[in-house]
């Protein structure tokens, strides 16, 4: 038995930095658990290319785990963090989880960046409470000597069930939405969508104008999206759907639809559209056009009903169920690392807490 566990163990292997954009790009969609988060272009776009690790588990030369690593290092000391947001990605399409892969991805994700690089390994997994595996990621992280940061931000959201028929979807909508949903399928709305430049540029517009109307601060950059659209490859770029009259634009919508799951990234009114309904159009053929695409999830994109009650009311319409990611989970054995990154971190908060004071971001 001892024989037969030691080369079940040995059928993994694992690789640090020796795969491709375009190789990364193809396999990244074959995961269920995969998002725009774990896309290379984002991290490009987001963090520099210099910035980033990328490992793949592989078991009988099949990729089964990848994880892509932010490094944040302080230079001479080579101190920091080795940061994963949304990942790492173990589940291979409509496979369930495996224990014994999710543990080797851990394993070699400490191996690599906690124990050779001296570095803190942060892992904010792609996990909701509620969800089949959540149990194994807490037991397997715990089994590990991995510790939950009280101090990361849990991710709060809604998600609904895009595996119900479209009638349950359309009952399941709180009756006021539904109201107003109606109300636009009569106006005679004309919906564009597609992927190109153009239409996100339209968004921009939208965007700006609803901007400069609420004048509330926010840290999405609108613009780093749009780099981002133009680097994606055509598969893994986002849908952009707009709602115009006679050829105006009145509303704008963003998703991201990578692996089982979609998440409504970005949205805006512009000036023209704030008495009509068309958001609720365009909400409603999203969810159309991702359960053509067999998705599983639409991810509401976030939800704070105490800073901003009003796009939380617009968010619960949609029927969703309300959860939360599983949060932070953080292994270091150097003190050093440990010190730099709660130092840093503390750092960030008091300027964000100056910015807040001065209004500036």
């Amino acid at each position: 038995a001892m024989i037969a566990s030691i080369a079940a163990a040995s059928t993994f292997t694992t690789s640090v930095d020796q795969i491709t954009e375009a190789e990364w790009n193809d396999l990244l969609p074959q995961f269920a658990d995969a998002s725009i988060y774990q896309t290379w272009a984002y991290g490009t776009v987001s963090w520099g290319a210099k910035n980033l690790s990328h490992i793949l588990l592989k078991r009988n030369d099949r990729v089964v785990g990848m994880g892509q690593v932010r490094l944040v290092r302080l230079p001479v000391l080579g101190k920091g963090i080795a940061y994963i947001r949304w990942g790492p990605l173990c589940r291979r399409d409509v496979e369930p989880l495996q224990e014994e892969t999710l543990r080797e991805v851990m394993l070699a994700l400490k191996a690599e960046y906690a124990e050779k690089r001296g570095l803190m390994l942060r892992i904010v997994p792609n996990i909701y409470d509620g969800d089949p595996a959540a149990e194994v990621w807490q037991s397997t992280c715990q089994a590990l000597g991995f510790s939950l940061d009280p101090r990361v931000h849990v991710y709060r959201t809604m998600r609904v069930d895009l595996t119900q028929s479209l009638d349950d979807l359309r009952k399941g909508l709180h009756q006021r939405w539904r109201n107003y949903l109606k109300n636009a399928e009569k106006a005679g709305y004309t919906i564009l969508e597609g992927a190109s430049v153009e239409l996100y540029d339209a968004f921009l517009l939208l965007y700006r104008q609803m901007m400069a109307r609420k004048q509330f601060d926010t840290t999405v950059d609108v613009d780093q999206f749009k780099i981002l659209q133009q680097t994606l490859p055509l598969p893994l770029k986002m849908q952009l759907f707009l709602c115009q009259r006679e050829g105006r634009a009145l509303n704008a919508l963003v998703v991201s639809h990578v692996g089982e799951s979609a998440i409504y990234l970005l949205a805006a009114t512009g000036n023209e559209g704030l008495k009509e309904r068309g958001a609720q159009l365009l909400q409603w053929r999203a969810m159309q056009w991702l359960k053509e695409r067999g998705c599983r999830w639409y991810d509401v994109g976030g939800i704070n009903p105490d800073r901003n009650p009003g796009v939380y009311q617009f968010k619960a319409g949609l029927g969703g169920h309300e959860t939360r990611q599983l949060g932070g989970f953080e292994y270091c054995t150097d003190s050093l690392s440990s010190l730099c990154v709660a130092g840093g971190e503390r750092l960030q908060a008091f300027s964000r807490g100056l910015g807040a004071i001065f209004g500036r971001r």
